[in-house]
């Protein structure tokens, strides 16, 4: 029988490392939210607004369509978000409209058309005092079943370009300053990301003005999805 037990420990299992070939895309999203909330009751039926459903000011963008019948015969109206992309896109909007109706964060912000969450405005968010608790998963966990269905509908990853693109970045961090901050590495064919080099007590650090310019200097370096992983 399901509960808040069991959720935490699915939450847990998700943490790194990960042999699921869908595991890197997913790292950072399991891994930020399995220490906060393990201590967390899960009940997404609780909540601000739980009652009365979102309001006007919550209102959530439409999710695009999946590709018309059309567009598979072969007429040329290219579709801005491919077949693969849309169950991502939108279970990830549903871990948005839960995070603003239910989760305590109003203006969390909409995904990329990727499906990938902006973890730039996320961040930038969780940095505000007192909003940091519940920034991967809602106050009190509220938010943690649709986190993990959106982690699941993930579309399945280039693990070789993911670890370029990391490695690329991770040279980047070293040479703007950051010189603790670590490769990434390739097990099981998948791509684990690098940064600091013990994460449960951290040497870098990420609130100095010279992190967040590193930071600014080498987010070009980073795969779409990948923004936030190390």
């Amino acid at each position: 029988m399901d509960g808040p037990s069991s959720a935490a420990a699915n939450v847990k299992r998700m943490s790194f490392p990960r042999t699921n070939p869908r595991a890197t895309a997913r790292l950072r999203m399991a891994t930020l939210v399995a220490v906060p909330l393990l201590a967390f009751s899960v009940a997404c039926g609780a909540g601000d607004g739980s009652a009365g459903g979102a309001k006007k000011d919550d209102a959530i963008a439409d999710v695009p369509d999946a590709p018309t019948a059309s567009a598979a015969k072969g007429e040329n109206k290219p579709s801005t978000q491919p077949a693969g992309k849309s169950a991502f896109y939108d279970a990830q909007m549903k871990y948005v409209q839960c995070m603003r109706v239910k989760g305590g964060y109003k203006d969390f912000p909409d995904p990329k058309l990727s499906g990938h969450l902006d973890w730039a405005k996320v961040d930038e968010i969780g940095s505000q005092p007192g909003r940091n608790e519940g920034i991967k998963g809602g106050k009190n966990g509220v938010c943690v079943t649709e986190l993990q269905a959106a982690m699941t509908a993930e579309p399945e990853r280039d693990q070789q370009k993911d670890y370029e693109s990391m490695l690329a970045h991770a040279k980047c961090m070293r040479d703007n300053g950051v010189s603790k901050f670590t490769n990434p590495t390739m097990s099981g064919g998948n791509a684990q990301p690098g940064g600091d080099p013990n994460p449960a007590s951290a040497s870098i650090d990420t609130k100095s003005p010279s992190y967040k310019q590193a930071r600014e200097a080498c987010k070009s370096k980073l795969l779409d999805g990948l923004d936030g992983m190390q």
